[in-house]
């Protein structure tokens, strides 16, 4: 792997549901996640990627100074879709603003790149969080429109942002 992924193990579960039992961190999430997150909920995550419950998700700690601060993962879509992949990750709050999140994407797309037939990665974050569209546009993401009015999450309905990554095909 890099300096900022590496696979899942039962060990990282702590770190894990430390940085998820975060609510400025859950925010900016899909909903589904429990609240408080707790270590059982963290090794009952990193079992099911063990176990290798979806094929199609590439799903990796980020890492920092040895210590696991967030998750980063990316799913393959179905049918016509099945080249193209959706990538999620967070990273704990103390360590928000310190390019961990922009080199683990980098990472995690090149891995993607290089060991799959995936040409396309997309990041959909809430068009509030700056911070996550800065991320992907350092990682190289291209801005390719805002979905109006295309999420609800803590009772509001939201816009989301559009990125994409291509790989340079054959």
């Amino acid at each position: 792997m890099g300096d900022f992924i590496r696979p899942w193990a039962m060990e990282n579960a702590a770190d894990m549901a430390s940085a998820m039992n975060n609510k400025n961190v859950q925010n900016n999430l899909r909903d589904g996640i429990p609240f408080p997150y707790t270590v059982a909920d963290a090794e009952n995550y990193i079992r099911s990627l063990l176990n290798g419950e979806n094929e199609n998700r590439y799903a990796f700690a980020i890492i920092f100074n040895n210590k696991v601060v967030g998750s980063i993962g990316v799913t393959r879509n179905e049918n016509i879709h099945r080249r193209t992949a959706e990538l999620g990750y967070y990273v704990a709050e103390p360590y928000w603003g310190k390019g961990i999140a922009t080199n683990a994407v980098k990472e995690v797309c090149e891995y993607i790149f290089e060991n799959t037939d995936i040409v396309r990665v997309f990041a959909e974050p809430f068009s509030y969080n700056t911070a996550s569209c800065r991320v992907l546009e350092k990682a190289g993401f291209s801005f390719e429109g805002t979905l109006r009015k295309n999420a609800i999450k803590n009772g509001k309905i939201l816009d989301m942002k559009m990125y994409a990554l291509i790989k340079e095909t054959e």
